[in-house]
C-alpha cells in the first residue's frame, strides 16, 4: 500500500501499463486531434450523408482466449461495423475503437490495436482513436471486451437500400472467411461439450467487405441494395434489403461452404433450421442488382457467385423448387 493511503494501483489500475499503452499505439492512430478528440476533415461532398454502425466481436473473445490465439480480433471488431455501413453505400471515413480489460497487458492490446489498425487501412477508413478501460471486479484477470464505431458518408442521391430494388434482380452473394463473428456461444458449447474440436479456422477473421463494394460501384457495376450476413443469418438478413411485395429466393449449392462452417457441422450436432438460423453459411455478403451487371460483378469480386434472384411474393426469404 503507498505511504499515507491507498492508490490506483491498490485498486488493481496500473497507471504504468495505461501509460506504456499509450506511448505504443500513438502512431497507429491517425489524423488532427484535440488533446481530447480526433479530428478529420469531411471530405467535399454535394448533399452528403453521414451514416454511422457500431458492434462489438461478442463471445468470439472468450474462444480465441482459449485457443490461445487473439490475432484476429481487431480485424473481426472493424469488420463488424464497416460491413454493415457500406450496406448503405456510405464510404467509411473512420473508426474508433473501445477495449476493457480486467488487468491491462500492454503487449496484447497493442497487438489488438495494431489488428484495428490494419483493418481500417484494408477498409478505406482511419483509426481515429479510442479508449482502453482497465476494470479489475467488473472484469476478471485476462478477460476483456471489445465494441468499437465505424461512421461514413455517402451521397444522398447513391444510396443503396430495398426502395431500388426491383422485381427481376439477381441476388450476388459474395464468400465469407469463415464464421465471422454471430454464432460463437454455439459454437464454444459445441466445443466444451466435444461435439466438435477447437479448429484453428473458427477463429479466422471476418472478411473486409468495403473494398469489394467500392471497386464494382467505382467501375460503374450498378447495385440496388446489400445486405451484411451476421447474426440470424441469411433468412433474417438478406430480406432487410427487399422491399414490400418483393421477395429474395435462393437457390441452394449455388456457392461453397467454408472450412470452417463445415467443421462445425460436420459433426451433425446443429440441426439444419438451426444452422441457418445462427450462421452465415458460406455468404458474408449479399449484393442485389440488375442481371446485366452480374457477369461483371463476378469477374472483379473473388468468391462471388450468383445465388438467387427477387421476385414477387411474401415477406421472406424463399427456396428454389
Amino acid at each position: 500500500m503507498a505511504e499515507g493511503g491507498i492508490s490506483y494501483d491498490d485498486a488493481g489500475v496500473n497507471l504504468d501499463a495505461a501509460r506504456a499503452l499509450t506511448q505504443g499505439i500513438r502512431d497507429l492512430v491517425h489524423g488532427g486531434t484535440t488533446g481530447f478528440a480526433g479530428t478529420l476533415p469531411m471530405p467535399p461532398m454535394r448533399d452528403p450523408v453521414l451514416v454511422a454502425c457500431t458492434d462489438g466481436v461478442g463471445t468470439k473473445v472468450l474462444l480465441a482466449r482459449q485457443m490461445g490465439d487473439i490475432s484476429g480480433l481487431g480485424q473481426d471488431l472493424v469488420a463488424m461495423s464497416v460491413n454493415d455501413l457500406v450496406c448503405s453505400g456510405a464510404t467509411p471515413l473512420f473508426f474508433l475503437d473501445y477495449l476493457a480489460v480486467g488487468r491491462l497487458d500492454p503487449g496484447e492490446a497493442t497487438q489488438i490495436v495494431q489488428a484495428v489498425r490494419g483493418a481500417c487501412l484494408d477498409s478505406g477508413c482511419v483509426l481515429l482513436g479510442g479508449e482502453t478501460a482497465e476494470m479489475p471486479g467488473l472484469y476478471a484477470d485476462g478477460h476483456f471486451d471489445m465494441a468499437g464505431f465505424a461512421v461514413g458518408a455517402v451521397e444522398r442521391a447513391e444510396m443503396l437500400g430495398p426502395e431500388r430494388v426491383v422485381d427481376g434482380d439477381v441476388i450476388v452473394g459474395i464468400e465469407s472467411s469463415g464464421i465471422h463473428s454471430n454464432g460463437y456461444s454455439l459454437v464454444r458449447k459445441l466445443v466444451d461439450d466435444g461435439a466438435i474440436t477447437a479448429d484453428p479456422s473458427l477463429l479466422d477473421p471476418t472478411r473486409l467487405y468495403p473494398e469489394d463494394i467500392h471497386a464494382l460501384r467505382s467501375s460503374g457495376v450498378e447495385i440496388h441494395a446489400a445486405a451484411h450476413i451476421t447474426g440470424g443469418g441469411l433468412p433474417e438478413n438478406l430480406p432487410r434489403a427487399i422491399p414490400d411485395g418483393l421477395r429474395p429466393v435462393l437457390r441452394r449449392g449455388s456457392w461453397p461452404q467454408a472450412p470452417a462452417i463445415a467443421h462445425v457441422l460436420a459433426a451433425g450436432a446443429v440441426d439444419d433450421d438451426s444452422a441457418w438460423d445462427t450462421f452465415n453459411m458460406g455468404l458474408g455478403m449479399c449484393l442485389v442488382m440488375p442481371h446485366a451487371a452480374a457477369d461483371r460483378a463476378l469477374s472483379m469480386v473473388r468468391g462471388s457467385h450468383v445465388v438467387g434472384r427477387v421476385e414477387p411474393g411474401p415477406p421472406g426469404l424463399a427456396w428454389e423448387v
